[in-house]
């Protein structure tokens, strides 16, 4: 039995990792909105398997927004077409998976319409993945910033692009596995675009 909740940040098409925590520690989920933006995590960038390996694809954000500006302040920068890209990237890489149609109505309008926050953008996503991957809880989020929460565990900082995730995972099949082999904690669009409706019973 788990007694404690659990903290999470606000990310831009979560790690698997993410799921299986918000999955193990529901309904007592908090997501923090009031940290600073730390640089170079999961709250801008997604990591999905292309056919050279692993690809991030990262939202890019208006300068001066990594300098002390809360995650929930952090804007957008469409100076460049990168909804273009990233779409175009999840359709080369997924266009050969099982579940990618099944999916891609539901994903296209994010890389269409320009929403001028990040939080509010990984937000709308999230509500999208729990959804599809059929976990239901209420989300509630942080008032103030807190360095540390007795009470919860806490996965701030420690699902990050650079530390290895803690817990084992199974494998299960990706469209590129073949070239490089089974890829550890991508975003959970490549565990949707694969096991479709299997996803909730992997996590």
């Amino acid at each position: 039995m788990i007694e404690k909740g659990a903290v999470l940040p606000m990310f831009y098409l979560p790690p698997v990792e993410y799921f299986v925590q918000l999955n193990t520690y529901k309904p007592d989920i908090l997501i923090e909105r009031e940290e600073h933006f730390p640089k170079q995590t999961y709250r801008n960038r997604a990591n999905i398997y292309s056919p050279d390996g692993v690809l991030a694809l990262v939202v890019p954000v208006i300068k001066g927004s990594k300098n002390h500006t809360k995650v929930k302040d952090v804007k957008i920068s469409y100076d460049f077409m990168w909804q273009r890209l990233h779409w175009q990237s999840l359709q080369a890489c997924y266009r050969r998976s099982a579940y990618f149609e099944f999916y891609e109505d539901d994903f296209a309008p994010f890389y269409e319409k320009q929403i001028t926050y990040l939080f509010d953008y990984n937000q709308e996503l999230l509500n999208l993945l729990l959804k599809l991957t059929k976990i239901k809880t209420a989300l509630n989020y942080t008032d103030e910033y807190h360095a540390e929460y007795p009470d919860l565990h806490d996965f701030r900082f420690s699902i990050h692009p650079k530390k290895e995730m803690e817990m084992q995972q199974k494998p299960y099949f990706q469209v590129f596995e073949d070239r490089q082999g089974f890829k550890k904690n991508l975003s959970i669009i490549d565990l949707l675009f694969n096991q479709g409706p299997q996803t909730i019973n992997y996590l």
